[in-house]
């Protein structure tokens, strides 16, 4: 691992590392922003999909995916925006603007009449998501010893995957309740009160512990990006991750349910494995990086994922639930294998328009992938096509793993 340099080598006062108590509670909650942030403001839209589709967009997958599209171009937005105010804000204090952002937006979404409104929702919670996503890692990162950053990005990807177990978990039951009624309204209400509470938390413990803003880092961050060993293949890789990774988180229920028969509380289930699986990706994908070395596991974890993607096109047991659990650890752990390896190369300073610049390409491919599933779903008539192109830019990015530099 590269040395950082220290504070007072870059001329700051030394802050006074945090006791384990205090760490683990700023893991913690930074874990729970970062729930509200993906699980709620943006994976539960794949759970939550084909009820609202049919509710609000007339039956129609080529607006769905549009919907998913406006929810990641937002996010690309958000990255810009970062990479623009990391040189006049803290890490904590974007934090804390993505998590209002997102918390009003689920709010949004819980009461939304119609389509429109919807789409506003699921805008505001891709622009606040971003905001609150790009400086988690390296908040938590900071918390434990340099040697521990892979397990400490792991365990915010880790309560990403929580939050997706939930989103699941909640959603079968709130289908066993409704009696044949939509209730996907009914989800995004209880994750708004959890979002305020959340919010409610970091306000009241998570401070900066004199963090300053970032130094600019050119145009998007690119500089500051550039000075990472092995940017080109990581950017890249994000990239893929990005692109593959959606086609299969949005679009696993509906696949179920409209190509392989399976009921709603039954993809719920299956979701729920993969939310389940997710927590624990971070956790051992992390810390075992740490140890053999980014680039050969996120391989490994490329070719993982993009095999799995496969697997769950049998559209039978066990299969689909060996498919939803591998795609869970390799969704978790991939993108905490790249930002280890940028926060392992970045200062504090440097970090936020670093990782806003790998952020853009991960955006870009995020917003053209889910419109190019649901088009591909709608005019071929399954989504069949959809996961094995899904496995084909996963196994692409898997190449370009091979170019990364190890710490």
């Amino acid at each position: 691992m590269t040395n950082r340099p220290s504070s007072d080598e870059q001329g700051e006062t030394p802050r006074k590392a945090p006791i384990a108590e205090q760490a683990w509670l700023v893991i913690g909650l930074v874990m729970a922003t970062a729930c509200v942030a993906q699980s709620f403001g943006r994976f539960t839209w794949g759970v939550v999909l084909p009820g609202a589709r049919d509710d609000l967009l007339n039956g129609s997958n080529t607006l769905a995916g549009f919907f998913g599209t406006l929810n990641v171009a937002a996010y690309l937005l958000g990255t810009l925006a970062v990479s623009w105010m990391a040189s006049r804000v803290t890490l904590v204090g974007l934090l804390r603007i993505g998590l209002l952002t997102s918390t009003s937006a689920l709010g949004l979404a819980a009461i939304a009449p119609n389509g429109p409104t919807l789409a506003v929702a699921l805008t505001a919670m891709g622009f606040g998501g971003a905001m609150i996503w790009i400086p988690s890692p390296a908040i938590a990162a900071r918390t434990l010893p340099p040697e521990r950053a892979g397990m400490a990005v792991g365990l915010i990807g880790s309560g990403i995957g929580i939050g997706v177990l939930f989103a699941g978990q909640m959603a079968r039951y709130l289908d066993r309740r409704s009696d044949g009624g939509e209730f996907w309204q009914t989800l995004y209400q209880i994750e708004f009160g959890i979002a305020v509470v959340v919010t409610i938390g970091i306000f009241a413990f998570l401070r900066s512990q004199g963090d300053r803003p970032s130094a600019a880092g050119g145009f998007g961050g690119v500089a500051a990006l550039r000075t990472v060993p092995g940017w080109i293949p990581a950017t890249v890789s994000y990239a893929a991750f990005g692109f593959s990774y959606i086609l299969v988180i949005g679009f696993l229920v509906a696949r179920l349910e409209d190509d392989s028969g399976f009921t709603s509380d039954q993809a719920a289930t299956m979701f729920s494995l993969l939310g389940a699986a997710t927590i624990f990706g971070g956790i051992s994908l992390g810390p075992l990086s740490d140890k053999i070395g980014r680039r050969v596991t996120l391989i490994a974890s490329f070719v993982i994922f993009g095999l799995c993607g496969l697997l769950a096109l049998t559209g039978s047991q066990p299969w689909v639930a060996i498919a939803a659990i591998g795609a869970g650890l390799m969704f978790s752990g991939m993108p905490a294998l790249i930002i280890a390896h940028i926060v392992d190369h970045t200062t504090p300073e440097t970090y936020g328009p670093a990782f806003s610049a790998a952020t853009l390409s991960f955006g870009l491919a995020q917003m053209i992938s889910p419109q190019i599933g649901g088009l591909l779903a709608d005019q071929l008539g399954s989504f069949t096509w959809v996961f094995i192109l899904s496995a084909t830019v996963a196994f692409i990015g898997a190449a370009f793993a091979t170019r990364l530099q190890d710490s």
